[in-house]
């Protein structure tokens, strides 16, 4: 089976993040526990950092993919 992934878009490009899905979590169900993982970590207070956010992505099953960023496509 080919694994889920999801990208995390950020205004600056060097944000943006690759997340591989849990094989037991459909994408709907992924999508709000990222959602909610992230607000959290924003709620908790401006001096997160994104190793705060991978972590708490990480206890959730969600696993963090290193990718190098491509051309830009029109």
């Amino acid at each position: 089976m080919n694994p889920q992934l999801m990208i995390l878009p950020a205004r600056e490009s060097e944000n943006i993040r690759l997340l591989r899905i849990p094989d037991d979590m459909e994408e709907h169900e992924a999508f709000r526990y990222a959602t909610g993982v992230i607000a959290a970590a924003q709620e908790a207070g401006p001096n997160s950092s994104w190793e705060d956010l991978a972590d708490a992505l990480e206890e959730h099953g969600f696993e963090i993919i290193e990718f190098v960023m491509g051309p830009e496509l029109d």
